[in-house]
């Protein structure tokens, strides 16, 4: 198996291969809502830039925000690198796009309908279903609070095996979820006209000059947060090893000083010692004499 130097969960890749293909982002987007492409009348890319000076930040986001019919559409991409707390981070992204969607002085009611569209590389829920939906339902009526709210994800690891040449959208969902150049080539060889296309963007996009420069922007980054994550350990390591030295020194005066003072003890109960086997010496003679002065009584 010969490994993709590159896979189309690369978040870098992910959106400067959507952004270049807008047609592509389309139809993919139809397929992840599930509506017919021909029904789509609006679709707008709201952010296609990618600041080089924002790639190396440690909270660089690079979804793809859109209006599709009206609606605010963000799609997001997630290896399992970074899975923890994921429902709570896309409810986040949800509460975000949603309340910065709303111009000042208007009304709530003029709030879009906002759906997060979440590619995940990794089970989320336990369930053998690779499709979630969630909506804002009342728990024993499941009356619809609003259709302003949807979060929607697709679990990569849960698609079926075969391939379904008559099914676009799990075909684009394995295309992510390829790691190998021979899982690339699989899905080429059924001749679908839209993968081989999108194949063909990926393969471009990967080999591009602003690809490859985005990423040595980003992997200097985070060598650069590694270097300096552990020069601050070694600078706190060195900190404690030098007060852990200063206080076993003090330890040590102390010790010196209690021994010190242990020595003058042990030579003063050593005098006192004499002295009392002196006394108890005298006393004796002192008992002697008694009885000898007693006896010639």
């Amino acid at each position: 198996m010969t490994q993709l130097k590159y896979t189309l969960r690369n978040d870098i890749l992910f959106k400067l291969l959507f952004v270049k293909y807008p047609w592509l982002l389309k139809r993919l987007v139809a397929e992840l809502l599930r509506i017919k492409y021909e029904d789509i009348w609006q679709f707008e890319i709201i952010n296609p830039e990618i600041p080089p000076e924002a790639i190396g930040r440690k909270f660089c986001r690079l979804d793809i925000n859109m209006i599709v019919n009206g609606q605010r559409v963000d799609l997001e991409i997630q290896d399992d690198r970074n899975k923890g707390h994921y429902p709570e981070r896309s409810l986040f992204y949800w509460a975000r796009d949603y309340s910065s969607s709303l111009p000042e002085g208007d009304e709530y009611g003029e709030l879009p309908r906002t759906i997060v569209i979440n590619i995940l590389n990794f089970r989320q829920f336990d369930c053998k279903a690779y499709y979630s939906e969630f909506p804002p339902l009342e728990i024993t009526r499941h009356t619809l609070l609003t259709d302003k709210m949807k979060i929607i994800f697709y679990e990569l690891p849960k698609l079926p095996r075969k391939l379904n040449v008559n099914n676009i959208l799990e075909l684009l969902l394995h295309l992510f979820k390829s790691n190998t150049e021979e899982e690339i080539e699989r899905i080429k060889k059924l001749e679908v006209s839209l993968m081989q296309e999108a194949i063909e963007a990926f393969h471009s996009v990967a080999a591009s000059a602003q690809f490859r420069e985005l990423e040595r922007l980003r992997s200097k980054a985070r060598h650069d947060e590694a270097q300096a994550l552990y020069d601050a350990k070694q600078e706190e390591r060195e900190k404690w090893q030098s007060v852990v030295a200063e206080k076993d020194s003090v330890i040590s005066e102390k010790d010196s000083v209690i021994s010190e003072k242990d020595s003058v003890i042990s030579e003063k109960d050593s005098v006192i010692s004499e002295k009392d086997l002196e006394l108890a010496n005298k006393d004796a003679i002192i008992a002697e004499l008694m009885k000898r002065l007693g006896g010639d009584k």
